[in-house]
């Protein structure tokens, strides 16, 4: 295993944590790293390097924790982020932590979002270095090993051979050098904190084979295995490459929601002053200016002004929501044309937004334990290739082999059951289907992704931007060319999202002069005498029309128009459904999946769009604490949940459920807590991920069982002699090839074909408030 019993006792050993020698002098200040709950205690977030496994992380967790005032110490696999929670009665020490988890031989530093991307950028860039100097270094010392082989068994002259010899140790030896960096500090790391992880067998498989090829060309033997050494660096990076991607990844998600949070506020005294203050300097009760273009700071009650807020992170709806004096409003929303006065309800740390960050924080930590598959069979790696390899060696001396003979078969049993094709059983896998769904609009976010969907058994959408495309439409009816040509040219005036649609339906207009938005009610102009407004119902003095409108298009919204004293004019705005929706809700029944809507939208319109789709079960108006409640409950009754959403809101349930897939136009915030993202107006990508993930699963289980099954024949056969340094390394190669070529039928087709109008099935009348 990765990080072992003695790892575990050397740091309980260290658990006298005192401050004569834990608090390093930094000269730092990290108190604005540390987050006071209401309940009085603290949090703090490090970003931790050199995690590999699970076992690590058990190593870390188990570590902290006899630390004085500690509650809690979790660590998120995915994406390395440790969250340490202190007592109410402790003193937060972040130097104290940062100590303790370099002595157990792991760099951190605080989490600061934004404050990563340079030190990510450069370890990305490292590692893709390293893995082109092993790729090149390869492909230029196979052609030479294929000649040694070859002329092995002809007429090479030894003198020839040995020159191809040393030319190999030229171009390899300063290219195992630099290339396997990334793995030899890691040992070196790991031994200096009591640990031996999975990059010492790594190191010492590498560093015995470059160091016997030196001998064995010193000595003019006819084998030297630089070829090998090499290639089980290139192969060992790709993996490596590929992790450190899905990290970057994974912790895009707190610098999404960093985006939404205000960090200064300005403060109405009593007087009518006002003060740019530090958000933490909000209480419950204090009155705050929220100008135009500005976000909310923190949830509160409008007292004076009237605007129209982008609420997408409660409601999921992409159009404004009108507010005026009284009604509630919540921190990240974007103020759009009027100022608003805000009464405080629920300041820094207690609002809406640290609610749904704190959901999606701890969906992720609960989901940080579910570990791949091989994950678990790597733990077994280090005990079994070090006892493999000393067995081998001692064994053979006691046989009365000499020790160059011993020697040569144990380093035969370390580059035999190199993890090259047991790294490579799933990464290969990954990387195939990954190809093959980008060509189908499918980009993977985590590197889970593919066995999550391969074990869904319900699927939820969203409505708003999921079911329905993300541009509103004018739905249906005839209108006067007249009123909709001069309301269009209105629009162009107007910033409510609504009003682009009367632009796409009328066509390229100019706005007319001397248009005014009246903020929260719509645009007005005066066109030769004739006042013209646009905007509400009651902006517009067309509440009938307006209700005759919503009566016979529930889903809709409406958008008003009136020319002086005439007659009004209603147009129904909508999300229309996407293009294939039927199909592939049809599709998923066809193959077994209970299908549900969870919407914060109104009833009738979900109502409407359950029923048009055949979907039996749906529920409306829900938060994102109700969304998540939905699919923890499904999650205990025994069900696999693939969550499809696109709105802030979704976010918490998107990060809950087993598996999730936003469309690309989702917020940042989704994007980042979704397994998956699809591009384009289609739906079909959802039958085109479980589809990939099914035949996924398939191949990695089919590579970690060829990995078993090669690692039980090929060790006894090196341990007993009978396989040199050269055909182990010719082995191992061959080994990670299968499981390559294997990975490769992942390229096949993974969309379904549709179900015929014919064979859909029919689904009973939509019921509210089902699950």
């Amino acid at each position: 295993m990765c990080c072992t019993d003695m790892a575990l006792a050397y740091v309980e050993a260290h658990a006298s944590w005192g401050a004569a020698n834990t608090k390093p002098s930094l000269g730092r200040d990290h108190s604005a790293f540390v987050a006071v709950a209401p309940d009085g205690s603290a949090r703090a977030e490090f970003a931790v390097e050199g995690v590999r496994c699970a076992a690590c992380m058990k190593a870390i967790e188990r570590g902290l924790a006899p630390m004085p005032g500690v509650a809690s110490a979790r660590l998120n696999f995915s994406d390395r982020r440790l969250a340490v929670t202190w007592t109410r009665e402790a003193e937060p020490d972040v130097p104290a932590i940062l100590a303790a988890l370099e002595m157990l031989g792991y760099t951190a530093q605080p989490f600061a979002p934004g404050g990563l991307a340079d030190a990510e950028a450069a370890e990305t860039k490292r590692l893709i270095q390293a893995l082109a100097v092993a790729g090149f270094a390869s492909m230029n010392v196979m052609l030479l090993a294929i000649s040694v082989w070859a002329g092995n068994i002809s007429d090479m002259s030894p003198e020839n051979r040995d020159l191809f010899h040393w030319i190999q140790a030229v171009i390899v030896l300063p290219a195992a050098a630099y290339a396997g960096r990334p793995f030899y500090e890691g040992a070196v790391r790991g031994l200096r904190a009591g640990r031996v992880t999975m990059d010492f067998p790594i190191t010492l498989g590498v560093v015995l084979t470059l160091v016997m090829s030196v001998v064995e060309s010193l000595s003019g033997a006819t084998h030297a295995y630089f070829d090998g050494a090499v290639m089980l660096l290139f192969f060992l990076l790709i993996g490596r490459v590929l992790d450190q991607a899905m990290r970057q990844r994974t912790r895009a998600f707190a610098e999404n929601l960093a985006a939404l949070r205000c960090e200064r506020a300005t403060l109405a005294g009593p007087d009518g002053g006002l003060r740019d203050v530090p958000l933490a300097e909000l209480a419950p009760g204090a009155r705050i200016l929220v100008r135009p273009g500005e976000r909310v700071p923190a949830d509160g009650l409008v007292e004076n002004g009237t605007s129209d807020l982008d609420q997408s992170l409660v409601t999921g709806e992409t159009a404004a929501v009108a507010v005026r004096g009284g009604d509630r409003v919540f921190a990240g929303a974007l103020n759009g044309s009027g100022a608003l006065t805000v009464r405080v309800t629920a300041a820094a740390g207690a609002s809406l937004l640290d609610e749904v960050e704190g959901l999606m924080r701890r969906a992720l930590e609960a989901r940080s334990r579910a570990l791949v598959l091989a994950d678990r069979a790597t733990r077994l790696y280090v005990p079994f290739v070090h006892a493999g390899a000393a067995l081998t060696f001692v064994g053979w001396l006691a046989a009365g082999a000499g020790w160059h003979a011993a020697l040569l078969d144990a380093v035969a049993v370390l580059i035999v059951t190199c993890p090259c094709a047991l790294g490579l059983a799933i990464p290969a896998v990954q990387v195939v289907a990954a190809g093959a769904l980008f060509r189908e609009g499918v980009l993977l976010n985590d590197g889970t992704a593919l066995e999550r969907f391969a074990q869904v058994d319900t699927v939820v959408f969203d409505k708003t931007g999921t079911l329905t495309l993300p541009e509103p439409t004018l739905s249906g009816g005839r209108y006067a060319p007249a009123a909709l040509e001069s309301a269009a040219r209105l629009a162009l005036s107007s910033r409510h999202p609504m009003s682009a649609a009367l632009v796409a339906a009328a066509g390229p207009a100019e706005p007319f002069p001397g248009a005014q938005e009246a903020a929260g009610l719509g645009v007005r102009a005066v066109v030769g005498g004739v006042e013209l407004r646009l905007g509400s119902a009651r902006f517009c003095g067309a509440e009938a029309e307006a209700a005759a409108a919503v009566a016979a298009d529930p889903e809709a919204s409406v958008i008003c128009f009136r020319a002086g004293d005439g007659a009004p004019a209603a147009f129904p705005v909508r999300q229309g459904l996407r293009p294939d929706a039927a199909e592939v809700v049809a599709g998923l029944a066809a193959l077994g999946h209970r299908v549900l809507i969870l919407s914060g939208d109104r009833a009738a319109s979900v109502e409407a769009v359950a029923r048009r789709l055949g979907i039996a079960e749906w529920e409306a108006g829900l938060t994102p604490q109700d969304k998540i409640a939905r699919i923890e409950a499904l999650e205990r009754a025994g069900r696999r949940v693939l969550m499809v959403g696109d709105g802030l809101n979704d976010a918490p349930a998107l990060a809950a459920a087993h598996a999730s897939l936003s469309p690309v136009t989702a917020a940042h915030v989704s994007q980042a807590a979704a397994h998956a993202l699809f591009l384009g107006r289609s739906l079909a990508p959802v039958l085109s991920v479980l589809a990939a993930g099914r035949r996924a699963r398939r191949l990695m289980l089919q590579n970690l069982w060829f990995s078993a099954v090669y690692n039980v024949l090929a060790v006894p056969l090196a341990a007993t002699g009978c396989l040199t340094p050269l055909i182990a390394a010719l082995a191992m190669s061959g080994s990670s090839l299968a499981v390559t070529a294997n990975a490769l039928r992942a390229r096949l087709a993974t969309m379904p074909a549709p179900v015929p109008a014919a064979h859909r099935p029919t689904a009973p009348a939509p019921v509210a408030g089902t699950s």
